[in-house]
């Protein structure tokens, strides 16, 4: 039996915890910087063309939302799926994933920025300022993919772990008819992928000493429909022997471990103790915030 989805109860705006108040406030004080001092984009936002020698913007760009609109998204989203992660992986690691993330983000954006601009020979793509948490998300969703597979949203009717695929399908589709995907599509694409490739083969899990999520319901092949999966598989397995290929070679001497350490996503148990916990967390949230009933009593005595 499934448990009650916080994803549409009255707890979704209940329970922020501090590190994600600190991490929206930097949203907001990062958008309040570049509103009232416009040339501060050109230092924090990803320019391709000034990331050298100003490195910084590698980190920065994640964190400044040049629109109104932008910082209020990412900071509701962040605060929301933001309180569900901390709890099941701890605020040290969600604040890991959240700089490796939006490191490897802005690497692969840069990298792309500069091949296109080197095949379309299109100045744009060197000087267009290139920033927002969205990336950030893509990569939350992710996690909310991986912790809570069959969570489902109560107004739509979705299990979680569809969000990243229905995001990005979205995302795409809305890119055919707006300019503007240029600055947007790249870092969702790549918020995703480097995310669920840290989370399956590289977050490591202090009480166990293991690293990644081996499970077959977190493989690559299941942010696609059930019909494509023979098609994704073949291909997903070449990055996999890419990503830990030289680990299996040394199984054979080393069991299932490289020098006492175990592999990358080498305990299926643990993957799925994993998604326990999620669900856990989820009904002591439940258990914690007062229901719509007691909110209507506790208004009405106050009356």
């Amino acid at each position: 039996m499934s448990s009650p989805s916080i994803l549409g109860g009255t707890s979704l705006f209940t329970g922020f915890t501090k590190l994600c108040k600190g991490l929206a406030v930097v949203l907001v004080a990062g958008h309040i910087v570049v509103q009232i001092l416009p040339p501060a984009v050109n230092y924090l936002a990803l320019i391709p063309a000034r990331t050298i020698p100003f490195v910084w913007n590698l980190i920065t760009a994640g964190y400044i939302e040049q629109s109104i609109y932008g910082v209020v998204a990412s900071t509701l989203c962040l605060l929301i799926m933001g309180k569900l992660l901390e709890q099941v992986w701890g605020s040290k690691e969600f604040l890991k994933f959240i700089f490796i993330a939006n490191f490897l983000i802005s690497v692969c954006v840069f990298i792309t920025a500069i091949s296109l601009y080197y095949i379309t020979r299109r100045e744009n793509y060197l000087y267009m300022p290139i920033s927002g948490f969205q990336g950030i998300l893509a990569g939350f969703l992710v996690g909310i993919k991986q912790i809570i597979p069959d969570q489902e949203l109560s107004l739509l009717r979705i299990k979680a772990k569809w969000f990243s695929s229905l995001m990005l399908l979205i995302a795409i589709a809305i890119s055919f008819f707006t300019a503007e995907s240029a600055t947007y599509l790249p870092t969702l694409i790549f918020g995703t992928y480097m995310s669920w490739i840290y989370l399956r083969y590289f977050q490591r899990k202090p009480e166990t000493k293991l690293r990644g999520d081996p499970s077959d319901e977190f493989a690559f092949s299941s942010f696609f429909p059930e019909f494509l999966r023979p098609i994704i598989d073949p291909i997903a397995s070449i990055f996999h022997r890419m990503l830990c290929g030289r680990f299996e070679t040394s199984t054979e001497d080393h069991g299932d471990t490289l020098g006492g350490a175990p592999l990358p996503g080498s305990d299926p148990i643990e993957a799925t103790r994993r998604r326990e916990r999620g669900a856990r967390a989820l009904e002591e949230r439940l258990a914690t915030a007062p229901s719509a009933e007691e909110l209507n009593k506790d208004a009405l005595e106050n009356v």
